[in-house]
């Protein structure tokens, strides 16, 4: 896998410390490392992905290579933390993976990391499979230590869930540093100092765009050819494929949009006119072409997202590339178009929370129990994510990790009405503290929901300081949500098991009734890592066919049979909500076979 070839890639470039947080298409990478042998090697899912950055940028200041993994959302909350080590710099390597998701597939927003290479000038690498994926790792790593700098590695989702065999050494060992050394004139970030290193980072990139020229991985095919297109990252792959063996078409792949390779692109677009520009998410090599075709005086047209002749939104395909490349004069007419016309249609698989998921019930209690009041959901980044979807309707707001519970707050001083936020429980440690103590402080009048499954669920279920155990493979303390809450300063916490309706629209009931900020920890674990303990069936004899149980939870185990009301055994875990939901008790329990 793409993320796998990422791991043994820093592995084999002699890796001491990998800290991330957990976000498709990223996640593969952490636990990739933590199932191959790694010895010496400090592993570690961080509670945010800030965390993660700056415990890599210590032991980079030590010598070591630190490599550090997140989704692109999650560069976000590092960002922080990654403008200012930009500007002071690292002594061992320090590579941060920052995967992007064009679409997207599992994320907010369709940002680009090329663009936080440039705003924070330091070098991104751009892969286009997994075996460019593995070399360019240790690549990274070596540009990083050379030219004192932190190094972004952008993957996309289809090069990090892409699979291919790739030869990987036996043994690999992490590499040998001296440690930390002193020096508050290096390493205390002062203004004096930033004003001094923006100048030496603005020289260096020049120095760096000379170097990236002569990369391996900047290629140019066809150098006789007029027509150019110019492409990157999993694009390549595709136009690659659309082209085919052609020789009329010139084809310029660009694995390193920043500090921009000028030397190469001016060699590789010599002798062309027209050229075509496919990449993924923002125009950002285009906008490098057109600027450096303005500098040069270059008589060059240039066609991409700017002009119409790419989307400027969602992810490419093969099939998406021959289009364009159909639209491109001189190119439509040839032979290597890829003919899809039989290809069939995908199947569409709406996201659902899984049949037995305790997060329906945690939103059915409290739909229940706000019933004729006027009440406010703000929802947060997870599975429960989903309780948005009909007939639950539970979600009124998205928009961040995190933000459920300080949004419930903005609606609180802006509304009347009961506000509530959900938050799931490795959220709740990412970032869901601070706005909880800033509640209280403020004196919102709140209800916070923690939908607590023991795990972190939507990204593949990796722990988190709740669990008690880390991926070094050691069992921990684990951290009591409930005490960090009594901490900090919340007065009314209660837990309850979400599968037990009637307490659960109690628990609400209590809550609502007073002032201030209220704590409901809905605990019950992820489906998905429990064993179910029965399955459920209905009745036929007892089922008046009202299908109250389907219309209200939307449990995808709940079908209809020649217009009858029935549970799929295949999905059943026997959670036993729907049978208190039943108005005439015609659902009822069996055991697993």
């Amino acid at each position: 896998m793409g993320n796998g070839a990422i791991a043994l890639g820093a592995l084999a470039a002699g890796v001491n410390l990998v800290a991330g947080y957990p976000g498709t298409p990223s996640s593969e990478i952490i636990e990739t490392v933590s199932k191959y042998p790694h010895e010496g090697v400090h592993l570690e899912w961080s509670v945010n992905e800030k965390a993660a950055l700056e415990v890599a940028v210590a032991a980079a200041y030590s010598g070591a290579r630190a490599l550090v993994t997140m989704k692109q959302m999650g560069l976000n909350v590092a960002s922080d933390p990654l403008m200012s080590v930009a500007y002071v710099g690292v002594k061992g390597g320090l590579v941060l993976v920052s995967a992007d998701d064009p679409g997207p597939i599992s994320s907010q927003t369709e940002q680009d990391t090329r663009r936080y290479a440039d705003f924070c000038r330091i070098p991104v690498f751009d892969p286009s499979s997994p075996e460019e994926a593995y070399t360019m790792i240790g690549d990274a790593f070596e540009y990083s230590e050379k030219y004192g700098t932190p190094v972004l590695f952008r993957p996309t989702t289809r090069v990090c869930h892409a699979y291919a065999s790739i030869d990987i050494p036996d043994k690999t060992s992490p590499k040998e540093y001296d440690g930390f050394i002193k020096d508050s004139g290096r390493w205390v970030i002062f203004p004096r100092l930033s004003y001094l290193n923006h100048g030496r980072i603005e020289e260096r990139n020049v120095e760096i765009g000379k170097d990236f020229s002569a990369y391996s991985f900047n290629t140019v095919q066809n150098p006789e050819a007029e027509k150019a297109v110019v492409t990157s990252g999993i694009s390549y792959a595709y136009v690659r494929e659309c082209l085919k063996n052609r020789s009329d078409v010139r084809l310029i792949r660009i694995a390193t949009a920043f500090p921009f390779p000028e030397d190469f692109v001016l060699g590789a677009l010599d002798g062309v006119s027209e050229v075509l520009c496919i990449e993924e998410l923002s125009p950002y090599i285009e906008e490098q072409i057109l600027k450096t075709a303005g500098m040069h005086h270059l008589d060059l047209t240039v066609h991409g997202k700017l002009d119409g002749s790419v989307p400027h939104n969602g992810e490419n395909s093969v099939e998406l590339s021959a289009k364009i490349l159909s639209g491109f004069p001189g190119v439509q007419t040839a032979n290597g178009q890829v003919d899809l016309s039989g290809s069939p249609a995908l199947p569409v698989r709406p996201p659902v929370l899984c049949a037995g998921c305790p997060h329906r019930a945690s939103f059915y209690a409290v739909k229940q129990a706000m019933k004729g009041q006027k009440a406010f959901f703000c929802g947060d980044i997870g599975c429960y994510t989903l309780g948005n979807a009909m007939p639950l309707d539970m979600v009124d707001t998205c928009l961040c990790m995190g933000a459920g519970i300080t949004m419930a707050q903005g609606m609180n001083y802006t509304n009347d009405g009961v506000c509530f936020a959900f938050t799931g429980d490795s959220t709740f440690f990412a970032s869901g503290m601070t706005g909880v103590v800033n509640a209280v402080y403020n004196e919102a009048d709140i209800i916070l929901c923690v939908l607590d499954n023991s795990t972190t669920a939507m990204t593949g279920h990796q722990p988190h300081p709740g669990t008690g155990r880390n991926m070094m493979g050691n069992f921990v303390e684990k951290v009591d949500i409930a005490k960090v809450l009594e901490g900090m300063g919340v007065r009314k916490i209660v837990t309850v098991n979400p599968l037990d309706l009637e307490k659960s629209i109690k628990a609400v009931r209590e809550c609502a009734a007073e002032k201030g900020v209220k704590a409901i920890i809905f605990k019950s674990p992820c489906i998905a890592i429990t064993k179910p303990s029965g399955r459920c069936s209905v009745d036929s004899g007892k089922c008046i066919n009202c299908k109250k149980c389907i219309r209200e939870i939307g449990c995808p185990a709940l079908v209809t049979a020649d217009g009858k009301v029935t549970i799929d055994r295949n999905l059943c875990t026997g959670c036993s909500l729907c049978s208190q939901i039943c108005p005439v008790g015609a659902i009822g329990g069996e055991e697993h076979e």
